[in-house]
């Protein structure tokens, strides 16, 4: 159903509204509005710090605990396995991985990891107060700690592997947090689940995430993998997890499994 609809986008679209209207608070992500140029930046700035709000822990965690529990009996889940593959392809990292997510929120990943039969060192990060709050209660023998994506506190060189999470889509100054990973990771660095453009330029929406209204950005492709060149980093591998292209414009979200080039 999922790959006949990204054939249909207006129709995907108007079942996604619908939806949204139906179950506003539950709906995970919904009522995209693109933001002109002009007034792009100062809707970013204000719209920063909409993923502290401490409902969306409550919401995002009851479809984690669905997603997890179905993961227990084996059925496949793409944000999952494309994760795990991407640091399957770390193979020559020491054992165990030593392991930052920045954007961890309620640190779920760890788990992921745990009944995909990884050995890793877990650390996590997110700038919610309350998303740490629930990792720490969640998994209590892992560290958490509440910091800013673009001012990571982790010396450099600190962890063989660092994910960014799914949160650069929403960090107005998204080019210093793919430095700021770069910089502590000494290996590794995976963009997971990065919202990108063919064709277009960047494009700003608002929209409602768990019923908060929030900021989402999709980065024009070549221009990202630039910034990634640009930060000393070496594209490795790209994992497709849904694409919609028509006469070589369209929208994707990739998972990119970065190598740190040494110097």
């Amino acid at each position: 159903m999922r790959n006949l609809l990204n054939h249909f986008p207006r129709m995907k679209a108007l079942i996604r509204d619908v939806l949204q209207q139906m179950f506003p608070s539950m709906w995970v992500s919904g009522s995209y509005v693109e933001m002109s140029h002009a007034g792009r930046d100062a809707e970013a700035e204000k719209l920063r710090m909409a993923w502290t709000d401490r409902n969306i822990p409550i919401r995002q965690r009851e479809l984690v605990d669905q997603q997890l529990a179905a993961y227990k009996r084996g059925g496949g889940n793409v944000n999952f396995d494309v994760l795990v593959k991407a640091l399957k392809e770390s193979g020559d990292c020491p054992q165990p991985v030593q392991l930052l997510e920045v954007g961890c929120s309620s640190g779920y990943y760890s788990e992921v990891f745990d009944i995909a039969g990884l050995d890793i060192s877990y650390t996590g990060c997110d700038y919610s107060d309350a998303f740490i709050a629930m990792a720490r209660q969640y998994y209590p023998e892992r560290q958490f700690d509440v910091q800013d994506a673009t001012a990571l506190g982790y010396a450099e060189n600190t962890y063989d592997v660092v994910i960014s999470g799914c949160c650069l889509l929403h960090i107005p100054e998204y080019q210093i947090a793919v430095a700021e990973a770069a910089r502590v990771a000494s290996r590794y660095v995976i963009f997971h689940r990065t919202p990108v453009v063919l064709g277009q330029p960047d494009k700003y929406y608002r929209k409602k995430a768990y019923g908060v209204e929030t900021v989402e950005i999709h980065f024009n492709e070549p221009q990202f993998l630039q910034r990634l060149t640009d930060n000393g980093l070496e594209l490795l591998a790209t994992h497709t997890l849904d694409e919609t292209v028509s006469r070589g414009v369209g929208n994707a979200t990739r998972t990119y499994m970065c190598r740190k080039k040494t110097t």
